[in-house]
């Protein structure tokens, strides 16, 4: 039996609502529906990163700012329903991430599942990191159950062994080789440049690459980056988009701060690969960072194996958190697990996710 289910994710960068449809067996996707990104309103996404940024301070805001996410989530996905005539047996409703701590046993997704399913009149699944963390895992990376399904129904085995990056606030990889699925939160992403980018008034992202490929790198303040202990340490691991700083290239122009931190984001993916089991034949690149050139070309200089975004195999690279949150749903209905040892560091396969049904 199989499913339509509509996902929706926003990242840590706040840059918008991704939605996407599928249908599901959990096992597979038998079919993929249409996608769309819809931004926050400008005053959610100041919220929403304002929240982020005190790293689990200022909790009193939380509930305005869930009640902000949620509308907007509302408007959006009932809009993206009636553009395209679509009536799904259910929405994840991932939430806002403004914290994530899986030390301290805590991850904040601000949202109300049950205010979004009565306003859409539909079920909707949320809290989809909850049970991970309840049974001893850091509670992400949660798709990496859906890219081993991406690869296997696209790729096939003799591609493998292969990985994902997806390079969004932070970037993280899963590791496929048949059943041996692991996956771990690598560094820095987007979210150091941008920030950088952003504090100079020079736009919301180094677009194209085009400022930092006009600056020299700052090798010195490099090497010192990246003696961060979190590089090294062996997977499962996770990270919050405020666990690094970028504070290391204060005094730096523009262009060789944005180069310097465009070098550490793949420098260290570049010491993810001594992490892996075995080189990886593949990498396919998701999320934000793949439209970069210059980065993509750093990581082609530093990996081995062939890189690629992921768009060049006809996985759609923006869709595609959106749809694993879909596939998770799937899962949940399927009564399959959605995390594992290998992938979170849960002390078994669990199955995440709550329905949250329109009151009647």
């Amino acid at each position: 039996m199989s499913w339509s289910v509509v996902g929706t994710i926003s990242g840590t960068s706040a840059d918008g609502i991704d939605l996407a449809s599928i249908e599901t067996d959990g096992r597979r996707v038998t079919e993929f529906g249409p996608a769309r990104t819809t931004s926050y309103r400008p005053e959610t996404r100041r919220s929403v990163l304002d929240a982020a940024a005190k790293k689990g301070a200022d909790r009193a805001r939380w509930p305005e700012i869930a009640k902000a996410v949620t509308d907007d989530h509302a408007t959006a996905i009932q809009r993206f329903l009636n553009d395209n005539d679509l009536s799904p047996d259910a929405v994840v409703f991932h939430g806002q991430t403004v914290w994530h701590d899986p030390k301290a046993e805590e991850t904040v997704q601000l949202g109300d599942p049950q205010s979004l399913a009565d306003a859409l009149d539909l079920p909707v699944i949320g809290d989809v990191r909850l049970a991970d963390m309840a049974a001893g895992g850091e509670g992400a990376p949660l798709v990496p159950v859906y890219h081993q399904a991406l690869a296997k129904t696209l790729l096939g085995e003799h591609r493998e062994p292969l990985c994902f990056i997806n390079i969004g606030g932070v970037s993280n990889l899963t590791y496929i080789d048949g059943e041996n699925l692991l996956a771990f939160d690598i560094g820095p992403g987007n979210a150091l440049l941008d920030d950088w980018i952003n504090r100079h008034g020079a736009g919301e992202y180094d677009a194209g690459g085009e400022i930092s490929k006009n600056g020299t790198v700052d090798r010195e303040r490099l090497a010192r980056a990246l003696n961060h202990p979190f590089l090294s340490e062996p997977g499962p691991k996770s990270l919050d988009r405020y666990s690094f700083s970028g504070a290391f290239v204060d005094g730096l122009n523009l262009e060789d701060g944005a180069a310097t931190l465009l070098a550490f984001t793949a420098e260290a993916i570049a010491r993810a690969e001594a992490l892996l089991p075995r080189p990886a034949r593949l990498w396919l690149v998701c999320g934000g960072g793949r439209h970069n050139p210059v980065l993509m070309t750093a990581l082609s200089d530093l990996l081995s194996g062939e890189i690629v975004s992921s768009d060049d195999h006809h996985i759609d690279g923006d869709a595609l958190e959106a749809q694993a949150m879909a596939f998770l749903g799937g899962r949940l209905k399927a009564e399959l697990p959605t995390t594992f040892p290998g992938t979170t560091g849960v002390s078994r396969p669990t199955i995440g996710g709550k329905f949250f049904h329109p009151a009647t």
